[in-house]
């Protein structure tokens, strides 16, 4: 298999422009009822580059086998897969042995919640968040069922979007035994204080887990300058297919019990996965990191990836705070979630008086603007800003989007 070079262009000052960038993805050439289609649905999933899917089928077509075993193929899958650790370690600044995979982000933190739960009895504390996603919520709610461990939950600031820090403050304490928190909400686009949310579990002898499938796509993170415990992503959030990725300290899977067949390896990390794991998934999370990478130019993939980071969200937070200011002054148009100038990511959640999400989301498709609706399984976030089940209309600013498909949203709104 190729890997993307990272280093082979000459320095420049910014990343590869959107019209270049764009020619990488197959699924822009689209066209839906005669319009090209204008993908704003990437904080549900993101379109996908050319290069990861080659990578994928390489993957399959000419290196497939299982693992550890004495033939060519095996051995190709084994570097294959520890080429993908060391990629997404250098993606987080963690070391290879600190990351594991599994089918999904919700899927690996059960399995987590599950393993950590063995050193919790009736009485012990957990604090999530009414922000988060419910892969960030009902895991560890599930513990005081199986565990009699007590939940609190820190609330949400309806009228900022943000949560109220005086609950976090107030709530950890020295029977906490872990912080769940999310960098980022994917509803609203929030982005939360991380360090200041990790610096009170740990000054409380707890754990910091962070959800941070929302926030891996908007922010270069550096689990070392965090200093949570957990960490976990979805590739399929950042051009990659759908696989889970998760970050933990190595001292900690050294010592966490997680549950395994009794041959299953019980080295680290391997031994906070179960089963055959989605190999080409792998393959194909490392070969995202490696396109976003190439669209740089520093001395190595971090640095590449950190000025591809800082570029691209100062071009989408431009685009989104022209779609914010046009659409807050339409007067059926409720807008939510922290205004451009607070900390927050390019995905606009707002609803349309006199119009459901669904029914706004199919009059948007008529026109080649392919948005998503609902709760999006922060359910509570739309439960305390009193909407139905119909919840919100999302639309998140990508690597592709561009100027003019903001402004072909804005129109189509504006008809409303």
């Amino acid at each position: 298999m190729q890997q993307m070079s990272t280093t082979s262009r000459q320095p420049q000052t910014q990343v590869a422009p959107i019209s270049e960038i764009r020619k990488h993805f197959p699924a822009l050439e689209r066209v839906h009822n005669g319009y090209p289609v204008a993908y704003f649905d990437g904080p549900g999933g993101t379109q996908v580059p050319r290069y990861v899917v080659e990578q994928m089928s390489d993957y399959l077509y000419h290196h497939n086998a299982n693992i550890h075993w004495a033939y060519p193929t095996s051995a190709e899958t084994d570097a294959a897969l520890e080429y993908a650790r060391e990629v997404c370690a250098e993606f987080l600044n963690a070391s290879p042995a600190e990351i594991a995979f599994g089918a999904n982000m919700t899927t690996l933190t059960f399995h987590l919640s599950r393993a950590l739960s063995l050193n919790y009895e009736a009485g012990d504390e957990i604090v999530v968040t009414e922000l988060d996603h419910h892969a960030n919520i009902d895991p560890w709610r599930r513990l005081a069922v199986e565990r009699g461990v007590a939940i609190r939950a820190v609330r949400l600031d309806t009228s900022t979007g943000q949560l109220k820090w005086e609950d976090l403050e107030r709530f950890v304490g020295p029977k906490t035994k872990l912080v769940a928190i999310g960098g980022a909400s994917n509803a609203l686009g929030t982005i939360n204080n991380l360090a200041g949310a990790i610096e009170l579990a740990h000054n409380a002898g707890a754990l910091a887990f962070v959800d941070a499938v929302h926030y891996a796509p908007h922010a270069l993170i550096d689990v070392q300058k965090l200093d949570c415990d957990f960490l976990v992503m979805s590739a399929y959030k950042f051009y990659g297919p759908h696989v889970g990725v998760m970050f933990a300290k190595r001292a900690l899977l050294e010592q966490i019990n997680f549950p395994k067949l009794v041959p299953a390896a019980d080295y680290v990390p391997e031994n906070a996965e179960t089963g055959t794991q989605n190999q080409e998934g792998m393959v194909g999370a490392a070969a995202a990191i490696d396109f976003l990478a190439s669209l740089g130019a520093g001395a190595n993939r971090r640095e590449n990836l950190r000025g591809v980071f800082r570029e691209m969200h100062a071009r989408n937070m431009q685009m989104f705070e022209h779609l914010w200011n046009a659409l807050s002054m339409m007067p059926r148009v409720k807008l939510y979630g922290p205004p451009p100038d607070e900390a927050r990511t390019s995905t606009l959640a707002f609803t349309i008086d006199g119009c459901t999400s669904t029914d706004a989301a199919r009059r948007f498709a008529e026109k080649g603007l392919f948005l998503s609706h609902g709760d999006f399984y922060a359910a509570t976030v739309i439960e305390r800003l009193g909407l139905g089940p119909e919840g919100l209309i999302r639309a998140g600013c990508a690597c592709y989007t561009t100027e003019e498909e903001i402004d072909r949203l804005i129109e189509a709104v504006a008809e409303f």
